[in-house]
């Protein structure tokens, strides 16, 4: 199977990476300026599986048709990747692996949708600089056909990918998605001061900011009647107890998670993306609960702030201090 990973960042530089060594034919694209770099002196890769630096092949587009292409972009620039690469994708298999749960409907409207796999990455990896990246933790990748049962090709995929990492196939993979969403929830508050994860939730406000947030998106899910399901080694209970339990215990526990999560600093997908000086992924994450919670008459007041600050600082260039953040949300 020959593979294509359209998107040079964090996730895609690990896939690449690992699936090369493991033997696979692939290649990545990505920025004129990430390819120039691989090509150049390859693809650094450090953290949970040592420091290594990968010769693969690198492009700009896609050359040629591939048996199975992998989005490894943010879901804003979903758009604009299929564009670009449009040429070659009629007749692969595609492959989603973004936060939130709009992927598959928005490469769905180009593409036919019996060719598309939706996945879930539950490891954890930081784009450092074009052709740099830290792998900061392993986790389970998780697949499964978002619009209908899983077949013989979702069986194929996952047993290639199962050459370089854990992989599971789920029968409910959307339900997982909507659980996976509050996964990444945390990442907004990071975003909004420019720390990493450790350093934000050191502080015990940024945890029960964090609890607060997740408390009401997970009422609004509830009362619109979305289903969330279990994934491995993460099961519905986790979310539903933080929601439910004391602030001040659900905040200890969402405090000693978070920071120790990794040796190496750890920036949250959406501070990620800002410090690129690119727009983030937040309307796809806390801006899905505001859009579902509009959609289906309820509010959001909590998480239609906080993406209103992550656009402000998109917009301005500039960090919150910790003391606004609190004032903003009457945490002191």
């Amino acid at each position: 199977m020959k593979i294509a990973i359209i998107g040079a960042g964090a996730i895609g530089s690990v896939v690449a990476a690992y699936l090369h060594k493991a033997g696979i034919d692939v290649v990545l694209v990505g920025k004129k300026e990430q390819a120039d770099v691989i090509l150049k002196g390859g693809l650094s890769v450090k953290g949970a599986r040592g420091n290594e630096t990968f010769k693969l092949k690198a492009l700009t587009i896609l050359d040629r048709e591939y048996d199975l292409v992998i989005f490894t972009t943010k879901t804003q620039d979903i758009e604009r990747a299929y564009s670009e690469n449009s040429r070659y994708l009629e007749d692969c298999t595609v492959l989603t692996t973004q936060n939130g749960v709009q992927a598959d409907n928005l490469l769905g409207a180009h593409i036919d949708k019996e060719k598309l796999i939706s996945s879930i990455v539950m490891f954890g990896a930081t784009y450092v600089n074009p052709g740099e990246v830290t792998f900061n933790f392993e986790g389970d990748w998780i697949l499964g056909r978002p619009f209908g049962a899983n077949d013989p090709k979702t069986e194929e995929v996952a047993g290639i990918l199962k050459k370089a990492f854990s992989v599971v196939i789920s029968r409910d993979i959307m339900g997982m998605k909507w659980l996976k969403l509050f996964v990444n929830f945390n990442n907004c508050l990071p975003a909004l001061i420019g720390k990493s994860m450790q350093e934000t939730f050191a502080d015990m406000d940024f945890c029960k900011l964090a609890i607060l947030l997740l408390k009401e998106g997970v009422a609004v899910t509830q009362k619109s009647g979305v289903n969330l399901v279990s994934m491995p080694q993460f099961p519905v209970e986790r979310v539903l107890g933080l929601a439910n339990m004391p602030i001040e215990q659900a905040a200890g526990i969402i405090n000693k998670t978070l920071t120790s999560l990794s040796k190496e600093p750890l920036y949250g997908s959406i501070l990620q993306s800002i410090m690129r000086k690119r727009t983030s992924e937040i309307d796809y994450i806390n801006g899905e609960i505001v859009s579902l919670a509009k959609n289906t008459g309820h509010q959001a007041p909590l998480n239609r702030k906080v993406v209103d600050m992550v656009h402000e600082v998109e917009e301005k260039s500039r960090f919150f201090e910790a003391v606004e953040v609190k004032k903003a949300f009457i945490l002191n």
